[in-house]
């Protein structure tokens, strides 16, 4: 495998031995290799992925790695913002009819559903959505996005993933400062571009 992974990814394995450091039974049961697991952020000194796996219900995660000659395919959160059009989630649809300076995807529990057509989608379902923001954006320059989500017919949230790590774009806009997801541990910064210590 060539493609650099990057947290949110999702990812398709050879086969479930592949996944390693996972001992939650309800895996055996729920796992297979027709379905993904999402990259998370975290630090292997073998060089291990780390993943996330999910099942149906909400309680259903757990957390493991793999090595990457075991990735079969990779599908970003951009790749699914193409797609998007086959969402019945306006806020997904509103978003694409708009030149944005950055890219962007779809995460969460949409994003699985839009990879796996696998119905883990109800009524009360957010919609999880990832800017990539590798240089600095300042506040006012996500104006124009969050008032495109405040229309929403759901509820949906964005998160920004920087160099550093990803934060809550909500979070950012309202307090000035927000937890930023690192893979060595949350930090709370004024700065998102610039972890501080």
């Amino acid at each position: 495998m060539t493609t650099t992974l990057r947290p949110h990814d999702l990812i398709w394995l050879t086969a479930r031995d592949a996944l390693e450091g996972i001992t939650e039974s309800w895996v055996d049961a729920a796992w297979h290799t027709g379905l993904p697991v999402v990259v998370r952020r975290d630090v292997d000194n073998e060089g291990r992925i780390p993943v996330g796996v999910r099942g149906l219900r909400r309680d259903q995660r757990a957390a493991g790695w793999v090595k990457p000659e075991n990735v079969l395919r990779v599908v970003s959160p951009e790749d699914l913002s193409v797609a998007a059009d086959l969402l019945p989630v306006q806020a997904a649809i509103s978003l694409t009819l708009h030149d944005w300076p950055w890219r962007w995807g779809i995460t969460g529990s949409t994003g699985y559903a839009l990879a796996t057509e696998i119905p883990v989608l109800h009524a009360a379902s957010d919609l999880d959505l990832l800017i990539r923001a590798p240089c600095t954006v300042s506040p006012e320059a996500f104006t124009d996005w969050q008032a495109q989500l405040s229309r929403a017919l759901c509820r949906a949230d964005t998160q920004v993933d920087t160099p550093e790590g990803g934060f809550a774009l909500a979070e950012w806009l309202r307090d000035g400062k927000t937890l930023l997801k690192t893979q060595y541990g949350p930090r709370l910064v004024a700065d998102p571009w610039h972890r501080e210590e």
